[in-house]
Parts: C-alpha cells; sequence; structure tokens
C-alpha cells in the first residue's frame, strides 16, 4: 500500500478475541477508527456485541460503539488496509491459512503475539510469510513491549515498539496506534522484537517459581538479569540486533512480564513453584500462558544453534520432564563458575 495515504482513512480488521486483542481493537476504535473485529467463540462475540464489554477476557472495560465484533473472518480481514493479528501463537498458522483467502494484496499485516511455533521453530512473522504468499516482508511488522491489556485499555501510560524490515510501514503502524496514552517506537530488527517478546515469557515462568518458592528478591533479581543474557545469547545466534534487548520489547517486558502480579506466565510459574502440577495450574486458567508451549520452542532452539541457556533448560525440565523447581535452583546455582561478561 502507498504509505503516505491519509491514516485516519485506512481500513482495519482486528483478529484475535482475548484481552490483547480486545484492548488493541478498542484503543483503535477510540480513536476514531471504524474497526471490524474477529471473534472466534459465536458466544463471546454475541455477548461482546449485546454488552459492548469482553466480560470473559476483559470484564470492566467498556468498548466504543465503533468497534464491530463477527464471527466473520472474511468480512474482517476482506479489502482491509490493515489487518492485526491477535491469536495465541500455537493457531497463528490455522487462522493466517484462513486470511490468506481474504486478505487484500495491498494490505499491511501487523502481528501482536508472541511465540514461536513449536514444530517449525518459526517466529510468528515467519509463520504469516510462509502461510499469506502474497505478503510482502515489507508491508509486515511486528508490535511488542511491556504492556498488560487492562492497563492500556484503562489509558495508564505504555510504551511499545513496533518493528518492520520497512522504516516506512513501521512509521505508519505507529502513527496508526500511538495515542495520548499508548506510545510507539520504531524500529528495524523484527527478529530481536519478536524473540523479546516471546522468550521473555519463558524467563516469567521461571520468575514466578523462584515467587512461589519464597526465594525472595535478590534471587528474582539475578534470575531477571541472567534471564536478559540468555536472550540475547539466542538472539545473536539467530542474526539479531543485541541492542534491541535492552529496549522496550526487550528488557522492558522481561522486567514487566517477571515482576507484574497478572502475568499469566508469571501465575503459572508461581503456582508450581507452590507445588501445584502443572496440569491443574492450565485446566484452571481460560487465557493462553505462552510460555509453555514457547519453553519447548526455545529450549530446542538452543540446542539446534549449540546456546547456553541454562535458565530455559531449566523451565523446560521442570514443566515437561519432572525437575522439582527447588533441585533445578539447586542445579542452578552450582554450575561451573564463570566470568560474567561471557560475550
Amino acid at each position: 500500500m502507498d504509505f503516505t495515504t491519509d491514516i485516519m482513512g485506512l481500513r482495519i480488521g482486528v483478529v484475535g478475541g482475548g484481552s490483547w486483542g480486545t484492548a488493541l481493537a478498542g484503543l483503535l476504535a477510540g480513536k476514531g477508527y471504524a474497526v471490524d473485529w474477529w471473534i472466534f467463540e459465536k458466544d463471546l462475540c454475541t455477548q461482546v456485541r449485546a454488552q459492548r464489554e469482553n466480560a470473559e477476557f476483559l470484564p470492566g472495560v467498556q468498548l466504543p460503539d465503533t468497534l464491530y465484533p463477527t464471527n466473520e473472518l472474511s468480512d474482517v480481514v476482506g479489502g482491509k488496509d490493515l489487518v492485526l493479528i491477535v491469536v495465541p501463537s500455537h493457531v497463528m498458522r490455522d487462522v493466517s491459512m484462513r486470511i490468506n483467502e481474504c486478505l487484500a494484496t495491498h494490505a499491511v499485516v501487523v502481528s501482536a503475539s508472541k511465540g514461536i511455533e513449536n514444530n517449525t521453530l518459526k517466529t510468528m512473522s515467519n509463520v504469516l510469510l510462509e502461510t499469506l504468499p502474497g505478503l510482502d516482508a515489507l508491508r509486515l511488522a511486528v508490535l511488542s513491549g511491556p504492556s498488560f491489556a487492562r492497563e492500556v485499555a484503562l489509558g495508564m501510560p505504555t510504551v511499545v515498539t513496533v518493528a518492520s524490515q520497512s522504516n516506512q510501514c513501521a512509521e505508519m503502524v505507529q502513527q496508526v496506534f500511538s495515542t495520548t496514552t499508548f506510545r510507539v517506537y520504531t524500529n528495524t530488527d523484527v527478529l530481536g522484537v519478536e524473540l523479546g517478546g516471546a522468550v521473555k515469557n519463558v524467563i516469567a515462568i521461571a520468575s514466578g517459581m523462584v515467587d512461589g518458592l519464597g526465594l525472595g528478591l535478590n534471587t528474582r533479581a539475578a534470575l531477571i538479569t541472567r534471564g536478559l543474557t540468555e536472550i540475547r545469547r539466542l538472539g545473536r545466534a539467530m542474526g539479531a540486533d543485541p541492542l534491541t534487548f535492552f529496549g522496550s520489547a526487550g528488557m522492558g517486558d522481561l522486567v514487566l512480564t517477571c515482576t507484574g502480579d497478572v502475568s499469566r506466565n508469571h501465575t503459572v510459574g508461581m503456582k508450581i513453584g507452590q507445588g501445584i502440577p502443572l496440569e491443574k495450574v492450565l485446566g484452571r486458567m481460560r487465557m493462553v500462558a505462552e510460555g509453555v508451549k514457547t519453553a519447548r520452542s526455545v529450549y530446542n532452539l538452543s540446542l539446534q544453534l549449540a546456546v547456553e541457556m541454562p535458565i530455559v533448560h531449566a523451565v523446560y525440565r521442570i514443566l515437561y520432564e519432572g525437575l522439582s523447581p527447588r533441585e533445578a535452583a539447586v542445579q542452578l546455582m552450582t554450575r561451573d563458575l564463570k566470568s560474567e561478561l561471557d560475550d
């Protein structure tokens, strides 16, 4: 599309009815856009349409009248200038393949989903490029950063990053999403922004385990610091810019997700640290904790690329091999001593 187009005249579709999709759809509609919004669950779509509130995923937040919920994906995507995709990473491929049937050739696609596909080890942008053959990488952007959905929906000041291989695309998306309470910075390191948003969820599970075990703030600070080192190591091995991980999509998102009480990934880790089995923890959750699936992907990536990621490995072994969180902490603390700056 022509990135010089008047942005307020853009036709926008949002795909995904979870808390983050609801918050971003509401933000865009509140800014003045008429937004078509795809919600997968028919009952939820009917409830949102009638009550102007997503009582399931973002209760208590009134949604603008210019937000139009529907179960018809083609109505949301067809003919749109900008399509925002906010679905769990494990369904991204299936949803994207459905989108391919109706996506306009000129559309800009923005992914706000955080995760790495288990089978292929691809980031969400690479899944989109593979399943949307007509999509040019210069019309693809990713949005990430420290942003709890409820706080965004309530207008609390938030800073995020949008990344695209095209500066023009990133700057256009920046203008579309920015408000007086939602500040968007641009970046061209798509891979780095996606890795920061995905791997921090795994570290957040570990942080929750620290809190569940009652190991204190010193331990949490150490875990966040070394977790960032692991994210940076993986990013470097995959070709990302190390500086990206010191920005909002890296350190910012990591700190928020590792310390925020409403972080789903932190909550999963905390419950496991308290001795509750993973199956029971997940069975009580309505929303997806991306770090559980992403732990498997990042573990396999680290093996494939020979990247040292002991925290990620510990989380993987706790989730999938029965290692106890307390034993994992002992193993991490008794590893061979070394220089901090191993880069």
